[in-house]
């Protein structure tokens, strides 16, 4: 079971009984004297074998079933398997499995995923299978192929696995039967044959990564490394942290000197923690103090619009730049196989011509209008009814604190903003669940399709929820005292929350309860360490991570001027968050699968869109502010005139995000020649071919 397949046979496992789905298998799957079914590619067959995947079958299967899905792995894609290596354990009747793939497997799966790599000119070239000799490095996979790539083409290729015909799963009851084009991963899940599979750490690769990650004084990413080890998921949610905690230097540096240098801002600040507020007229710097006020909020609202316009834009530079160099250009997904979960009639596929489960378009759009949108709605209202709720025990609180006016009461006074905090991180919470099952319920073929939808509905609930009482204090109660006390609250609060649930918990757990239980030895046999793996809880993917950074971005971008220090409270908390993240990825959890991409998908969208949402949002804020309308009325200036120079001001300002955007290209332009160049080839390519 170790990483070379003369090591592996170290147990003396002989073979497992070997039969194709349905009947006698052929020499192809058949096991080698290591224990590891052979390669099914004769030019695959011997040379070190690397265990990739472990799979988790149920405790007490019959001994058949599992010879019976190791043949299903084992077996040629051709005949209905998988095309895999697959290793029984030290215990032929034991409850794991170890999968590996061979070189000529992982290849065509390259192909299939659109995968680019460096051609022997030495420009990325999406991989072509028959002209892999003139490809770099494509008979070494250790090189060719990351370890997360191959570690995901053994799960694609494990999913994508469907009966060619009707049979039964030996060892099962009768009525577990298997219908011609059954999804047969998704039913060994279902029946439980398959408790779970998960990648294996490589642990040699994971301590390097720990060393230069989150264990070193690093202040950059090895963003290199945690795309080969963790896949492109993970590396651009990184890469993305990276790139935008540093970007906050500047709103940061800028909130520190404006409430340093403006003695009302300073006040402000304090007024946020302490809930008094600004008082006007107590002294004879006061007047000098308001236009400071002003002043500063005026600079930070434009340069809170400029800096997210820009930041933006350069972040898809970078992207772009990413997705170059890791090769996810040209992903090629709506032409393989459906997701797992996809269901439907059978029939040929009009664009493959396979035969594969088929539903209409017009199913799914009317499932999202008759039963996705109204749930939606209906959380949406939930919310509504929080923020209420909020408003009456804000009255309360402000009702006890004037007749009290105590120390007692005015702890009380947060208490309406903390219990509105924790009602939406439930509510949150609960809907997340409610989400997936709506998204499961729409029956989208791609798994990027759902992954999308699943975002997106998401991203509309995370915004009315996170959003919806801050825009209703500052544009229907125009309270911007009570707007800058509640930003503050959410900004301490939470990232105190968080902190606390994403990192102290998850490290109390394991060091308390899950290390003392899978310690390890060096000595010890490889199949145990794999097991100690298994008892990781599995990583609960990103989500929550990039809904953090966005409801931190809206903060910043959308109400940074009525609380310049927004900036330097973000900056603090995500440079923790940074190591805190690295150290959950490589101790807290198990390793993920992580699918190529090339880039964050709707979740740049996201941030584009409260992007262009905060020149509104400062916009009418500044127009709001008791100075501003204070000179209005000193130089009778009326409140549609006002309201005029506002709307031509966000005009103005929404013209210059525009062209900023368009000064600053999504795509560097030594980049677009290289594309431009493989684009031309292949043309020539194919000219050729026709000739």
């Amino acid at each position: 079971m170790s990483s070379t397949g003369s090591d592996a046979g170290d147990g003396g496992l002989g073979a497992p009984q070997t039969k194709t789905p349905g009947e006698k298998a052929s020499g192809a799957a058949s096991a080698d004297g290591s224990g590891w079914t052979r390669a099914s590619c004769p030019c695959c067959a011997g040379g070190p074998v690397e265990p990739l995947v472990l799979l988790q079958l149920r405790a007490g299967l019959p001994r058949e079933t599992k010879d019976w899905v190791i043949t299903l792995i084992a077996t040629a894609v051709k005949q209905g398997g998988a095309g895999l290596s697959a290793h029984p354990g030290e215990e032929p009747s034991g409850d794991i499995v170890v999968v590996s793939a061979p070189r000529c497997t992982l290849l065509r799966a390259a192909e299939e995923l659109g995968l680019c790599k460096p051609y022997r000119t030495g420009a990325m070239t999406a991989f072509s299978y028959h002209d892999r000799g003139n490809f770099r490095d494509a008979d070494d996979m250790q090189v060719f192929l990351t370890l997360a790539e191959r570690q995901y083409i053994v799960k694609n290729e494990l999913e994508g696995l469907r009966a060619q015909r009707d049979l039964k799963i030996p060892g099962l009851p009768e009525g577990r039967l298997l219908q011609r084009r059954d999804n047969i991963w998704q039913k060994l899940m279902a029946v439980g044959v398959v408790q779970g599979m998960f990648p294996l750490n490589d642990e040699d690769k994971l301590k390097a990564l720990s060393d230069c990650w989150y264990s070193g004084n690093q202040l950059t990413q090895p963003l290199d490394k945690i795309h080969a080890y963790f896949g492109g998921t993970v590396a651009f949610y990184f890469s993305f942290l990276d790139f935008y905690t540093w970007s906050l230097l500047p709103p940061a540096i800028l909130g520190l000197i404006l409430t340093v240098f403006s003695g009302s801002v300073n006040k402000e600040a304090m007024d946020s923690i302490s809930d008094s507020k600004v008082a006007a007229g107590d002294g004879d710097g006061d007047h000098d103090d308001d236009a400071q006020t002003v002043s500063g909020h005026m600079i930070q609202a434009v340069f809170s619009m400029l800096w997210s316009t820009v930041v933006i834009e350069m972040w898809k530079r970078r992207s772009t730049l990413l997705a170059y160099r890791w090769g996810t250009t040209q992903l090629a997904e709506r032409f393989s196989e459906p997701r797992p979960a996809y269901h439907g009639a059978l029939g040929v596929n009009p664009v493959t011509g396979r035969v594969e489960p088929l539903f209409p378009a017009w199913q799914r759009e009317l499932r999202m209008a008759l039963v996705s949108v109204p749930a939606v709605g209906l959380f949406l209202g939930l919310v509504v009814m929080g923020m209420l709720c909020f408003y009456w025990g804000e009255a309360r609180a402000q009702g006890l604190h004037a007749e009290w006016d105590s120390l007692l009461s005015s702890v009380v006074l947060y208490l309406p903003s903390v219990a509105h905090i924790v009602y939406t991180n439930a509510l949150g919470t609960a809907y997340r669940q409610v989400a997936l099952a709506l998204t499961e319920f729409e029956n989208h073929r791609e798994e990027s399709a759902y992954n999308d939808h699943l975002t997106g509905k998401i991203l509309v609930f995370t915004f009315f929820n996170y959003f919806a009482v801050l825009f209703h204090i500052a544009f229907y109660k125009q309270d911007l005292p009570l707007l800058r006390k509640r930003l503050a609250s959410l900004l301490i609060i939470t990232q105190l929350v968080n902190q606390v649930t994403e990192v102290v918990i998850p490290f109390l757990v394991d060091r308390f309860l899950s290390a003392p239980k899978r310690k390890e030895k060096k000595e010890d046999p490889q199949e145990d360490k794999f097991r100690n793996q298994s008892s990781l809880p599995d990583f609960p993917g990103l989500f929550s991570e990039y809904i953090e950074l966005l409801v931190q971005f809206g903060y910043l971008s959308l109400f940074s001027c009525v609380y310049p220090l927004t900036a330097v409270l973000l900056l603090v908390n995500n440079l923790t968050e940074i190591r805190s993240d690295a150290y959950k990825m490589c101790k807290l959890f198990k390793k993920p699968f992580s699918a190529p991409v090339a880039g964050m998908g709707v979740w740049q969208t996201a941030f584009e869109v409260l992007s262009f949402v905060s020149v509104i949002s400062n916009c009418w804020l500044l127009l709001l502010s008791p100075r501003l309308q204070e000179l209005g009325q000193e130089n009778g200036v009326t409140g549609t005139n006002v309201v005029l120079v506002a709307v031509l001001m966000e005009h103005l300002l929404i013209m210059i995000k525009m062209v900023l955007a368009k000064l600053i290209p999504d795509e560097p332009d030594w980049i677009r020649v290289k594309r431009e160049q493989n684009e031309f080839i292949s043309m020539q390519a194919l000219g050729q071919q026709k000739q």
